[in-house]
């Protein structure tokens, strides 16, 4: 359990790497790419949550064409940093067997926890499945896929802001921050 004191002290001293500016910009363009590939196939857009919740609800914003909008809460992490096992606690509720599906994420981090859910919609009758995250964490990864749709290039430290999360705080941001020192 964190008190208020604890946070503040974190967030003052916090590096902004991204600022909301550019956060717009990346979105933009991201959105741009998205309705030149997907605005003619019905497309089920997905939300992961809880980190895809702000990237979702911008990038809606900026898809000015006919889509279905569901979401998934699948978690590799939790509230700890590393770990293997993928949870589901909400499989979507709309029918997406022979359909194109955009899934929406905030980060591409490891890539272990969107490969996976990419591959579950697959084994489980998606026509085409197509994935977007706002930031791509900038290190050696052990899965060899990519997001179609990335916005950011960012350094390999401990982020925070825009869906990412510091120990369950700080997803509202509109800015992307690393931790001091991490």
């Amino acid at each position: 359990m964190h008190n208020i004191d604890e946070l503040n002290s974190i967030m003052s001293e916090a590096d902004c790497l991204i600022s909301e500016e550019e956060l717009n910009h990346a979105l933009d363009k991201i959105a741009k790419q998205i309705t030149d590939d997907l605005s003619d196939k019905l497309p089920l857009v997905i939300c992961v949550m809880n980190g895809g919740l702000l990237p979702t609800g911008a990038l809606m914003q900026r898809l000015q064409f006919p889509l279905e909008l569901d979401y998934v809460h699948a978690s590799r992490y939790g509230m700890e940093t590393s770990g293997s096992t993928l949870n589901w606690t909400r499989y979507p509720q709309t029918d997406f067997k022979g359909r194109d599906v955009l899934i929406v994420d905030d980060i591409f981090d490891q890539g272990h926890t969107l490969e996976a859910i990419i591959k579950w919609f697959e084994e489980n009758g998606a026509k085409n499945v197509y994935s977007a995250t706002v930031v791509n964490k900038l290190h050696d990864r052990k899965v060899d896929m990519r997001p179609d749709y990335n916005g950011l290039d960012v350094e390999d430290r401990f982020l925070f802001g825009y869906g990412m999360d510091y120990q369950g705080y700080f997803r509202n941001l509109q800015g992307i921050y690393a931790v001091k020192g991490k």
